[in-house]
């Protein structure tokens, strides 16, 4: 009996998981007034619009931080909804800091979820989301610099955010070694679009030059890194 209990306790967020899951398919076609907001929100999501998402959203008053926290985990296995927009709308919509807990919140959020259905369901399931190709280049990536590859990963809004979520659960790397280096990565983006947000050219702008400097910075640490392991 006793030895049943741990792995029952262990698979409770996967079943909780899955009846979330079944639970909000059957409400979309069992229940209309589910079924207009479900189709609203894909529409408004994915139409690239800051002005209409932020308005969106705003009309929900107190509920929309829910909306956008539940949009970020939507959008791990939807990639026509960019991350980086999701996090511009939310310091539109409620400003710098009320705005930035809302990222933390969404991100932390996502991010878990994509770690435990790397985590629970493995290779095959992880596969079918992100694909064979990006699943390969992530899991070479978290394997040779681990904690720091989240972290430049979280930073630079132009790498893959959502796969190396999956791909830590996947290759079981610790939950909070995952999820702090998760925070530490995004903070400083998240700080960058609070102050740049609402000028979304200087946003652009500053996002394009700060992912080519990190990128630069990393790629100069791995070329040191490769060389001196070579040496060695």
């Amino acid at each position: 009996m006793s030895d049943d209990s741990p792995s029952k306790k262990s698979r409770l967020p996967l079943y909780s998981s899955i009846a979330l899951l079944v639970a909000i398919i059957a409400a979309y076609f069992l229940v209309p007034s589910v079924q207009e907001f479900l189709d609203e929100a894909w529409r408004v999501l994915t139409s690239d619009d800051e002005e209409q998402i932020k308005n969106w959203v705003a009309g929900f008053g107190w509920f929309g931080p829910i909306v956008l926290v539940l949009a970020m985990i939507v959008q791990l296995f939807l990639l026509v909804i960019p991350s980086i927009l999701l996090m511009v709308v939310s310091i539109l919509a409620y400003g710098p800091i009320w705005g930035s807990v809302i990222i933390f919140a969404s991100v932390f959020a996502a991010s878990s979820v994509g770690y435990f259905i790397g985590n629970y369901f493995g290779d095959s399931i992880v596969t079918k989301i992100i694909g064979k190709k990006s699943e390969d280049k992530v899991e070479s990536f978290l394997e040779d610099y681990g904690f720091w590859a989240v972290i430049i990963t979280r930073f630079n809004p132009f790498l893959s955010n959502d796969a190396i979520s999956f791909v830590g659960g996947l290759l079981r790397m610790g939950y909070w070694k995952f999820i702090g280096a998760t925070m530490v990565g995004i903070a400083p983006l998240t700080l960058f679009i609070a102050i740049f947000g609402k000028s979304t050219d200087d946003l652009k702008m500053g996002l394009l030059w700060g992912s080519l400097v990190s990128l630069l910075a990393f790629g100069g640490y791995v070329w040191y890194d490769k060389r001196h392991k070579n040496k060695t």
